[in-house]
């Protein structure tokens, strides 16, 4: 049987050379291809940065580029329509296809989703029911439950509609809100009593929406339902404006006064931590 042949020792000593500048480049090909994805990703974000777009020789110094450099990465994006060039401004800004990957996060984004892992945990926390809430046609509408195990527990009906003023979700939303848009949500709707507590002026209504902005939670004490309490906290997007309610509702035999600080400081933690799944921001009085 034929033996294999050996390499001599000066061949292999090349080969091995060779190999490793073959390497070496590989490795260094990959590192510039990823500090051109940082620049061009820096760019990129420059510009989000901008209402009217920027010239050529500012965005490349505001990214510590040289126009050159800059230019040839604009240019790339450019292809892939990520930027847009004016040439009648000589303008650089946002193009369709960033519009497009931002509206891909948004279409993921699901509230629900997002909610729905921190009321479980909430109901755990609480032992008490467990909803999640939106603002529409000014009415607080349910979107999901997390039901108690109690025998005893307190029910909302996806897709269920209540009144803001009295309702701790709509309350939670109402105090986070401007107060010409809370003025104008009052004159549409007014303030219908539902039990003996509904509050029924403005007055008292705002003085009980400012103690909900101060504590961080707002609280249903019979106001929609006589012998039910819920405790609710906002949920805020990237602007700090409320989008959504979270809340704990049970009876009062089980939410009594003492437990109603303990239950607030855990539904506002757990909407604190909603709003930062959903990419949000609490404003700086709420935290």
């Amino acid at each position: 049987m034929a033996r294999p042949r050996k390499t001599p020792t000066k061949e292999r000593g090349a080969q091995s050379v060779n190999e490793h500048r073959a390497g070496a480049s590989g490795t260094a090909e990959r590192s510039d291809q990823v500090k051109s994805l940082v620049r061009a990703l820096t760019l990129l974000n420059r510009l989000a940065s901008t209402d009217e777009g920027a010239s050529l020789s500012e965005v490349a110094q505001q990214v510590g580029l040289s126009p050159s450099t800059a230019h040839r990465l604009l240019t790339t994006l450019e292809q892939e329509r990520y930027v847009h060039f004016d040439p009648e401004r000589r303008l650089w800004s946002v193009g369709m296809q960033a519009f497009m990957a931002g509206n891909a996060f948004l279409r993921t984004r699901s509230l629900t989703g997002a909610a729905r892992p921190h009321m479980r945990a909430l109901m755990e926390e609480s032992a008490e029911t467990v909803n999640l809430a939106v603002e529409d046609q000014y009415e607080a509408v349910y979107l999901a439950q997390v039901e108690s195990r109690q025998m005893m527990r307190a029910f909302a009906r996806p897709g269920g509609r209540v009144p803001l003023h009295c309702s701790s979700v709509g309350k939670a939303m109402l105090s986070a809100m401007p107060d010409a848009a809370v003025s104008k949500i009052l004159q549409r709707r007014g303030l219908p009593r539902l039990t003996a507590k509904t509050i029924g002026n403005t007055v008292a209504l705002r003085e009980d929406l400012l103690r909900a902005r101060v504590h961080g939670y707002a609280l249903d004490d019979e106001e929609h339902a006589v012998g039910l309490r819920c405790i609710a906290s906002a949920i805020f997007d990237e602007q700090s404006e409320p989008i959504a309610a979270i809340s704990v509702s049970g009876p009062m035999v089980r939410i009594s006064d003492e437990r109603v600080p303990l239950l607030g400081d855990a539904v506002r933690k757990k909407a604190a931590d909603i709003t930062a799944r959903l990419g949000g921001i609490v404003p700086a009085w709420g935290r």
